[in-house]
């Protein structure tokens, strides 16, 4: 029993501090990331540039509209996303929901896996934008030159 109790004691450093302080510069640099991203690719379908910021290899998992690659992924954005700016849908993260966690091989930074929640809205010219659900989201980012390129994506409980 006394040996249980010390494995148990002994994790709870992992559970505790697995996330990076939301006053590190790893968890700013992913928060500005994650606008600077999701502005520019779902907010502003800038096509080439989330061509760029995604992995070649990437992968996204989703709960209503299953498991796609890059080429579908992208596909899906042109057709969905970005096909009525009179009424476009915009992304925003949730206040407070950010957590950021650092992955590391042998001591050195490789990518991070980024958990919150998205909010979803409808914009429309001269009304404000209109909530309509929200959904989990996991992330995981590879460190490339210097670059945070996402790699695979978690996107659920879409509410």
């Amino acid at each position: 029993m006394k040996t249980i109790f010390t494995i148990l004691l002994a994790q709870i450093p992992v559970f505790l501090f697995g996330q990076v302080s939301k006053d590190s510069e790893l968890f700013k640099s992913l928060k500005t990331h994650d606008s600077i991203f999701f502005e520019k690719s779902f907010n502003q379908c800038d096509m080439d540039y989330i061509g760029k910021a995604i992995h070649a290899d990437m992968i996204f998992y989703h709960d209503k509209s299953g498991i796609q690659n890059k080429a579908k992924f992208l596909e899906n954005v042109r057709k969905n996303l970005c096909s009525n700016f009179d009424k476009k849908p915009i992304r925003k993260i949730q206040k407070g929901s950010l957590e950021v966690y650092p992955l590391y091989d042998d001591g050195k930074l490789y990518g991070v896996i980024q958990n919150g929640i998205h909010e979803f809205y409808i914009r429309e010219k001269g009304k404000e934008d209109l909530l309509t659900g929200k959904a989990k989201f996991t992330h995981v980012y590879l460190l490339e030159n210097n670059q945070w390129i996402l790699k695979e994506v978690l996107s659920y409980d879409h509410q």
